[in-house]
């Protein structure tokens, strides 16, 4: 590295450390949004839940796009250097010094990171910035203006079918649901010639949706439960100022829906046993659902609005049910978790009174085992049953792992 006006040898550490990094990063595998992005563009945030893989995203897009010398930089702000010296004057040295690519992670660590990057943004023109965060950063609401400048990106946990990618070493493209619901017969034997699908749904179901599965199973619970407490007593905290008995009441509120299964909620009555007010619990929900620790299942009327009662709440995927109540009683309540979690990132899906899930405005879906019928939809046109347990499906019976398909 250059000579630098702030702590030289603090510089040259971070460096080494991103050298370190960028020479364990793989590339074998990568996910769809690594090629969704437009990495022209000069201010870009990646959001998702902690443990989803924004890290290793920006390190293989370094790897494979960018030279490793002084032009480009990696760091975390939650990295000690940023306790006593500001990232502005970090970034002002660094661009003296030829830096072109600046990559930054956990930018919600960083007190002031809103009007520090917007001024970042506006003085240094030449410079790229790439920014990844939890999910629950509110971009567009922090003191600065940035809704303007920045491009947002979603990065999701893993799907199924990446799940069978990265877990299993098949290859499989994804499928859109128009082609799913017209060819999943000749779409599902293309895959169970390749592998015993059930064993493999059941694996995912309990342990395959974070990336880091890769490094043992036997653990991955645990570490998953440590996860949901940094999420809420680091993460929430840093972007919403909580008070730590609010966190504490989070927590509770969490533990209840993890072992409640699909909840249907009295909002009054569990805003009463968390001693907090109707519009606090609402927004506490909003809070679990932007950090995805859980879904919110919601009619189209007024669905957008935070104070708008969800007719439905679930966690967010399976491994959270595994890691957080342990074996789930109620196999049923993990069929309805993967479908809402794998349909919701590319469709709208949405709460009907007839069936389980309304999607895209057009499709009604009935959730269950083998022996589920039509009784319920029978009368309706677009109506589906995604069933549990079976290899191929038949007409509009489809099998429920297929649904992990999209992305």
């Amino acid at each position: 590295m250059g000579t630098y006006k702030t702590d030289e040898l603090e510089i040259k550490r971070m460096f080494n450390n991103f050298l370190l990094r960028i020479k364990k990063t793989k590339l074998d595998f990568t996910r769809p949004l690594l090629n969704e992005i437009n990495w022209n563009d000069r201010f870009i945030a990646i959001k998702g839940a902690r443990g989803c893989g924004k890290t290793t995203l920006l390190h293989q897009y370094i790897k494979a796009n960018l030279p490793i010398n002084d032009s480009v930089i990696y760091v975390s702000l939650d990295d000690v250097y940023f306790t006593n010296n500001r990232l502005i004057d970090f970034v002002d040295d660094f661009v003296a010094n030829g830096g072109t690519h600046l990559f930054l992670d956990e930018v919600h660590k960083y007190p002031t990171w809103s009007p520090e990057l917007k001024s970042i943004y506006d003085n240094h023109t030449d410079l790229k910035i790439i920014f990844t965060s939890s999910s629950v950063l509110e971009i567009y609401k922090g003191s600065a203006d940035l809704s303007r400048r920045v491009v947002v990106y979603d990065l999701e946990a893993l799907s199924f079918r990446e799940y069978l990618v990265l877990g299993e070493g098949l290859s499989i493209t994804p499928t859109s649901m128009d082609d799913l619901l017209k060819n999943h017969i000749e779409i599902a034997m293309g895959i169970t010639d390749k592998i015993k699908i059930i064993p493999a749904f059941k694996r995912y179901l309990e342990h395959g949706v974070y990336p880091f599965f890769i490094e043992g199973t036997s653990s991955y619970s645990h570490k998953l439960a440590n996860t949901v407490n940094l999420i809420l007593e680091t993460d929430l905290p840093a972007v919403f100022n909580m008070e730590y008995k609010n966190v504490f009441k989070l927590k509770k509120l969490l533990h209840f829906l993890a072992t409640s299964g699909p909840y249907k909620p009295d909002i009054t009555k569990l805003a009463a046993q968390l001693e907090i007010s109707r519009n606090t619990l609402l927004l506490f929900l909003n809070y679990l659902h932007t950090a995805k620790l859980i879904n919110l299942l919601k009619t189209d009327k007024g669905s957008e609005s935070i104070l708008t009662k969800p007719e439905k709440i679930y966690l967010n995927n399976s491994n959270l049910m595994h890691a957080l109540a342990g074996e789930p009683k109620e196999i049923g309540a993990v069929r309805e978790v993967f479908f809402f979690n794998q349909l919701a990132t590319k469709n709208v899906v949405r709460y009907t009174p007839i069936g389980d899930f309304l999607v895209n405005n057009k499709y009604t879906f009935e959730v269950g085992g083998k022996n589920k019928t039509f009784n319920q939809v029978k009368d309706l046109k677009d109506a589906y049953l995604a069933i549990d347990g079976v290899e191929l499906g038949m007409g509009n019976k489809i099998p429920l792992w297929m649904f992990g398909m999209f992305y």
